[in-house]
């Protein structure tokens, strides 16, 4: 069936027609032994293959000419990105590491924190130079001890003028100091130019401890023309599944009558806790398919024929023998920026065809796709994997669309009401002044403004691709038993 697949590793061909390089213990091992792994991990899973003409099961007639082409790439992170369709547009979050135990860290939100979530946003869309901005700041952290906030501007690290070149190498660590800077709008509020931003001589020194940060970063409920509504800022979708479910329980007792679901800084995570969280919110469609899957021509045909069921994501009504403190609501309101992204999408995008969904703010990121992580072992699972070094890859694997279809929106989900964040007016998070908050609340109480009306008044562009790899829909889900051993090895 694959021929291409059953190549034996080609690890002792002479030194000087393979690359060598030093792992991470130090263990010289041939680069041909890790680039295998990243093509064949690349040739059964991931989503483009089809577009990919290098990973054809046919592409090699030989274990020569398969061997040759491995050795054509000096690194594994050269072969991989050879391997990524339209880098661009269609498939900008697949990544490869040489770290797995650090990447799974990162995929659960654990890791070095200082405290500071920022935003990045340049002054026109063919500016180079960036500023950031303080989202917020999590309690407890060096960013709190340092007195930062909501709002404050920076223009540098450690002396360096942002761009969107540096960005993301500079702020990629969590030890650093932020260049603050201030805002001059010269009494003209409509006239936004970096000419008004002002360097000033302070700085913030920034020093990052292991932390999990807690997803549920405020829940309040609020009055709003005598009746009770729930506000949740949920920043991730990892995390107490039990801690949320109560939060649920606290807004059922309460016998709020709306919720505000704030996702505006949320760039994903599992699809599981994305499942929990349209649940929690319905309550009335237990059973019934939210999603289905897609993966490549291959993968598709061998689910479909083992078990098609694992293609479906439905609404559930229980996790783990925990009852869910379902709200069984007919509407919701969701708050958007471009930084809302996969996991996020995913919930809007699924309850779009049961409820009515209300989402304020600006357009998502435009993520419909998932991964997984693949590791070098047989079946590419953590089990048995390969201990001469510590490579994984976090390709994209599949998409979904929800129950009307809905799939493929690369310029992300759109508003109902456009409503920007500006740098200059962020306000207070959870406070019912708060901008996007207080257009919900209008909303709701009837006074705000009608859907569709545009926010014409924008003059922030955000700039999100140096955080792209923030940006996850992680699936849990078991591969159908014997699946991959009957691709790799035909049985």
């Amino acid at each position: 069936m694959k021929n291409s697949i059953r190549f034996i590793l080609l690890i002792l061909i002479s030194a000087l027609s393979v690359s060598c390089f030093e792992d991470r213990d130090d263990n010289g091992i041939f680069a041909s032994e890790i680039n295998d792994f990243v093509w064949k991990g690349m040739n059964v899973w991931y989503l483009y293959k089809d577009n990919v003409p290098d990973l054809a099961n046919n592409r090699f007639s030989s274990d020569e000419e398969y061997a040759n082409y491995l050795n054509l790439f000096s690194t594994p992170e050269d072969l991989f990105e050879s391997l990524i369709y339209n880098r661009e547009t269609i498939d900008e979050f697949s990544w490869i590491t040489d770290d797995y135990i650090a990447n799974e860290q990162f995929l659960n939100g654990e890791g070095l924190n200082n405290g500071m979530a920022y935003g990045l946003f340049r002054f026109s869309s063919e500016a180079t130079d960036l500023y950031g901005y303080v989202r917020y700041v999590i309690p407890g952290l060096d960013a709190d001890d340092k007195g930062l906030k909501r709002g404050d501007l920076f223009y540098g690290v450690d002396g360096t003028q942002l761009t969107i070149n540096n960005a993301r190498s500079l702020l990629s660590g969590a030890n650093y100091s932020i260049n603050l800077g201030t805002y001059n709008d010269n009494g003209t509020p409509t006239d936004y130019t970096d000419d008004s931003m002002i360097q000033t001589a302070e700085s913030v020194s920034l020093i990052g401890i292991e932390h999990i940060e807690n997803p549920i970063h405020i829940n309040r409920v609020i009055n709003v023309n005598g009746n009770n509504v729930g506000y949740l800022m949920f920043n991730a979708f990892n995390g107490s599944s039990t801690e949320l479910n109560n939060v649920f329980g606290t807004f059922k007792s309460a016998g709020i009558t709306d919720l505000i679901l704030d996702l505006r800084y949320n760039p994903g995570g599992f699809t599981s806790k994305a499942i929990l969280m349209a649940s929690l919110i319905t309550g009335q469609f237990t059973g019934d398919v939210m999603n289905t899957d897609q993966y490549n021509s291959e993968i598709q045909a061998a689910i479909e024929n083992d078990d098609p069921e694992f293609l479906n994501d439905r609404f559930i009504s229980s996790e783990n023998d925990m009852a869910l403190n379902s709200l069984n609501l007919n509407k919701v309101y969701v708050l958007t920026t471009g930084s809302s992204a996969s996991a996020s999408e995913f919930v809007i995008n699924s309850l779009n065809p049961f409820i009515n969904v209300v989402q304020i703010g600006t357009n998502t990121r435009g993520k419909y796709q998932g991964s997984f992580t693949l590791y070098d072992s047989p079946d590419f699972t953590r089990d048995n994997v390969n201990p001469n070094h510590t490579y994984a890859l976090q390709p994209l694997t599949f998409k979904y669309s929800n129950i009307q279809g809905n799939t493929d929106f690369i310029d992300g989900l759109s508003p109902d009401i456009e409503k920007r964040e500006r740098f200059n007016n962020l306000g207070v998070l959870g406070d019912e002044t708060e901008p996007l908050l207080a257009e919900a609340i209008a909303t709701i109480a009837g006074s705000g403004r009608a859907v569709n009306q545009k926010d014409n008044d924008s003059f922030l562009y955000e700039f999100i691709n140096e955080n792209d790899s923030k940006f996850r829909m992680l699936s849990e889900k078991d591969v159908p038993p014997g699946m991959i051993k009957r691709l790799l090895f035909n049985e």
